[in-house]
This record gives structure tokens, C-alpha cells and sequence, in this order.
């Protein structure tokens, strides 16, 4: 049942909940880690996590997609960044990791007005498909028509749209909208689009033919969109209501299955278990994975909020730098602050329920416990 609350007398609003805000309950049965599968599968692609790079410069670059790739993730690369801008980019995200903070704005505003180079499209699809890995790439909706065409022939795996937030039906009078449920039908590799917030949203990105739905509006620890637009989704109920609008297109489409994929809020194991509880498929991982002392990002994270030309919605944070990207993931773990050894602690949260595949732990009873 909906819980709305008055706000005045002309306004209600529903309760909704953040990842902090729920807590996962053990069943009447556990198992043995070792018998808990942690694979997820998207169209004719298989993965042993369930875990997304987010397409932001400070996460993935080619050399961390493949190695992603090799990890059984899967690295998304932003291919509206530096790395597709500059041929090389190194030296800039040196730059940016030792820029002070108060000029980080304006100087990345400045290296991101560089256009976009085809040709760097090609060559970087190429570096990681060479290494023989999944090939996924992300444009936001105002670049995909510009540049589809050369992201296709390149010969992408998973075409990501990624923005703050996609709509099925956007409106404008100066530009002609991308038809996001021709633009699918048209092409032959699986799209995953995003974000969406609300149950209305994701069902009507499900009936362009997207494969997966990107959750939340991204950023995350980077994202100052809720400072700036007033615009925010708490992750939990938006999680379950796009499991519900998964749910409901599955019967309209006769059989149909469309992914969900938390973007955004999960920033530690803890995080990723309850994003997968509350019905997620995978979740796009951008701090957890910024944190890994062989991301490009040097200890720095940002998204492409952080250097838009007229208002910025985002900024460069410093995150601690705890371990290679492989310990992040997989371990072992020296602290217990849950940013290390993501996939063991999902493992052991799935055993401890009692489950033994992703799928199965969606079932899995949670409770509302929020912070005061």
C-alpha cells in the first residue's frame, strides 16, 4: 500500500526510502557460500557479477574495461569523454586529479569543449574489443544520433543511452527528439537506457524495447543534481517500483524480461545487496569503483554533470583509494567498511538468506528501518 503525506493542504507526496532506510531479513534457511551463484545474463552476454562500471572518465577507460571484462564485470566507457576527445588523455586526468578546487570547474569545462572525434570512437571500441571482452558503450540522448552510427559499426556488444534522466517521450520545438522505440527497433545490438525513477517512466523505456532500465539519475556521490534542479529519487522505492513495472511489462509483452539496473546510491556492499533485494538485476557502480588505486580517476571522481558548459550539476570529489580494482570487487577485505570485496559480501548476504542466485534473492524479506 502507497503512503502519501500531506504536505499543506493544496500537496501530498508519497514516503519513500533510500538503501539506508531498509535492511535485509534471513529466512528460516542458509547455505554454503560456496553454492550461492552471484552471474547475470543481458540478451546473449553473460557475467559472473552482476556489476556495471558507470561510463564517467574517473572509473572507466579502455584499460579498465577490459580489466572489468576479465573480471567478469562489465565496463561501460563514456564515449563522450577524454578518451574520445584526445588521443592522449592521461596527461588531462593528471590534470584534473591535482587541480585545487576552487578553479576544478571551469578548467574541466574547458577540456570537455573539445569536440568529440569519431575516429577516437572506432579506436577505442577497437582497443577493448581486441582484448575480447564485452564491448559497451554509453552516449547520452542529445549525441546518440550524431554518433550512433560510427558507435554501431565500431562494433559495440551493449549500446548504453545514459542521461540524468530519459524519457520515451521527449518534447522540444527547437530539435527533432530521438525516437527512442524506432531508434531500438533498428538496431541489432541489446540498448540499456536510463534513468528513470518511477514506475510510469520505466514502463514506457521497457516498451521502446530497451533490454535493461538504468534506476536513478546517476552521479551519485559526484551529482549535485538534487542541490541544483531539486531533482532526486530515493533509491530504494524507486528500485521496487521499476521491479514492478518489470513485472507488469513481462505479462503485456507475453514474456518479455527487461533488466533493472540500480544507477546510482550504491556505494557499498551493503548497498548492492539491498539494491538487489528490492528487486535490481545489476547495479552501474561509479565511487565504488573509484575508489580502486588503478581507476583513471587518481583518487578523483567525477561525472559529466560536473563539467556541463552552462550549469554544472555535479563536482570532482576526493575519494580514499583503498585497493586494486580486483579487491574492491572481490577481496580480500582489511577494514570492514564495506567498500571492499563487494561480490564476497553479496555472496555471503545470499547465503545467509538462504538463496542461491540472483533472481532468487529479489524474494528475499526486507524491513523499513529508517535513520532518525
Amino acid at each position: 500500500m502507497t503512503m502519501e503525506i500531506e504536505l499543506g493542504r493544496g500537496k501530498r507526496g508519497r514516503r519513500a526510502y533510500t538503501f539506508d532506510d531498509i535492511a535485509v531479513v534471513p529466512s528460516r534457511r542458509t547455505r554454503d557460500a560456496s553454492d550461492v551463484s552471484t552471474t547475470w545474463s543481458i540478451d546473449a552476454f553473460t557475467f559472473d557479477t552482476p556489476v556495471i562500471g558507470a561510463p564517467m572518465d574517473s572509473v572507466v577507460s579502455p584499460a579498465s574495461a577490459i580489466a572489468l571484462g576479465r573480471m567478469g564485470a562489465l565496463g561501460v566507457l563514456d564515449l563522450e569523454g577524454l578518451w574520445t576527445r584526445y588521443e592522449d588523455p592521461e596527461p588531462l586526468l593528471a590534470e584534473i586529479a591535482s587541480l585545487p578546487a576552487e578553479s576544478t570547474t571551469q578548467r574541466m569545462q574547458a577540456l570537455y569543449a573539445e569536440p568529440i572525434k569519431a575516429e577516437l570512437i572506432t579506436r577505442r571500441i577497437a582497443e577493448i574489443r581486441e582484448a575480447g571482452v564485452v564491448v559497451a558503450g554509453a552516449l547520452s540522448p542529445q549525441r546518440t544520433q550524431e554518433f550512433y552510427e560510427t558507435v554501431i559499426t565500431a562494433g559495440v556488444d551493449i549500446f548504453v543511452i545514459r542521461g540524468t534522466t530519459v524519457s520515451a517521450e521527449h518534447v522540444s520545438q527547437n530539435t527533432e527528439p530521438l525516437n527512442l522505440k524506432q531508434f531500438i527497433y533498428d538496431l541489432d545490438v541489446p540498448v540499456i537506457v536510463g534513468g528513470a525513477g518511477t514506475y510510469r517512466a520505466a514502463l514506457h523505456l521497457m516498451r521502446t524495447g530497451a533490454a535493461g532500465v538504468l534506476v536513478g539519475f546517476g552521479g551519485g556521490a559526484a551529482s549535485t543534481t538534487r542541490l541544483a534542479l531539486g531533482i532526486h529519487t530515493p533509491m530504494a522505492t524507486a528500485v521496487a517500483d521499476v521491479a514492478a513495472a518489470r513485472r507488469d511489462y513481462l505479462e503485456e509483452s507475453g514474456g518479455r524480461y527487461v533488466h533493472v539496473i540500480a544507477d546510482g546510491g550504491v556505494g557499498t556492499s551493503g548497498d548492492l545487496v539491498k539494491a538487489i533485494a528490492m528487486g535490481a538485476d545489476a547495479a552501474m557502480l561509479g565511487v565504488s569503483l573509484a575508489r580502486a588505486t588503478d581507476a583513471p580517476g587518481r583518487g578523483f571522481h567525477w561525472g559529466a554533470e560536473a563539467h556541463h558548459p552552462e550549469l554544472p550539476r555535479g563536482r570532482r570529489v576526493q575519494v580514499e583509494q583503498l585497493a586494486t580494482m580486483h579487491e574492491v570487487l572481490y577481496g580480500p577485505a582489511q577494514e570492514a567498511s564495506g567498500t571492499l570485496n563487494l561480490i564476497g559480501a553479496l555472496r555471503k548476504a545470499m547465503a545467509t538468506t538462504g538463496y542461491s542466485d540472483v533472481k532468487e534473492f529479489q524474494r528475499v524479506d526486507v524491513v523499513v528501518t529508517p535513520y532518525e
